[in-house]
């Protein structure tokens, strides 16, 4: 068994909730209004969610709520579901929620994106889409959060990830400075990404759509039923 797939000891999730929370804790004010020129490719993955009426949708790694929240207004007939490891950003998404009035179709919980148990934390057992934005590129053992979100699907539900690409058709110079800037945040580029997903939807029997933006600075996949 490879390090990458031993279980995260409690002590070591907590560590890690206590980081992001640190990390967080004062950037979680100004995080959408800075983000919003760099966290590129979120909004067409939104538009791709295609929900089903009346479906259930559950985000892994919501932050300030700002994904959920715009999600809830595309989709004015889905139940949304919010999960988190920082208490601190938890509570800034919230407060965004309220502001907004929907508090009575967003439903927020703490966990880790790893390893968690949908029944438990929402009264809901398999979503019709999971969608996960700019956060395997900061969660340790992120292959786990692919499997766990992929577990929680519903038969004819689809995954739908936005994060970094490896920047692939930009200047060698704006990759050094981007990664240089990404690592005081405790986030890394996944390069194996693309690699991953694709022998998860194998291993799953599922569909595969890929796609890089912006000259590789990010990248969107699909997981989905075949068909």
């Amino acid at each position: 068994m490879s390090s990458s797939e031993l279980p995260a000891s409690p002590e070591f999730k907590a560590n890690h909730a206590e980081l992001m929370d640190g990390v967080y804790r004062w950037q979680r004010h100004i995080y959408d209004l800075t983000r919003k020129y760099y966290l590129l490719g979120r909004d067409p993955m939104i538009s791709g969610l295609d929900v089903p009426v009346s479906g259930t949708v559950l985000e892994l790694g919501c932050g300030t709520g700002r994904n959920v929240i715009l999600a809830a207004r595309h989709y004015p007939d889905a139940r949304f579901f919010g999960l988190d490891i920082s208490a601190e950003m938890l509570e800034t998404a919230g407060k965004a929620i309220d502001r907004e009035g929907l508090s009575g179709r967003v439903i927020l919980a703490r966990g880790d994106a790893t390893d968690f148990d949908a029944r438990a934390l929402f009264d809901v057992e398999r979503f019709d889409r999971v969608f996960v934005s700019y956060s395997l590129s900061m969660i340790p053992g992120w292959e786990k959060t692919v499997s766990a979100a992929l577990a929680a699907l519903s038969p004819n539900g689809s995954l739908h990830i936005v994060d970094f690409g490896q920047q692939e058709g930009l200047p060698r110079w704006f990759r050094t400075l981007l990664r240089g800037w990404l690592k005081k945040f405790h986030v890394a580029p996944r390069e194996s990404l693309r690699e991953v997903l694709e022998s998860e939807s194998r291993r799953t029997g599922a569909s595969f759509r890929f796609r890089t933006l912006y000259r590789g600075y990010a990248w969107l996949a699909v997981i989905g039923p075949r068909g």
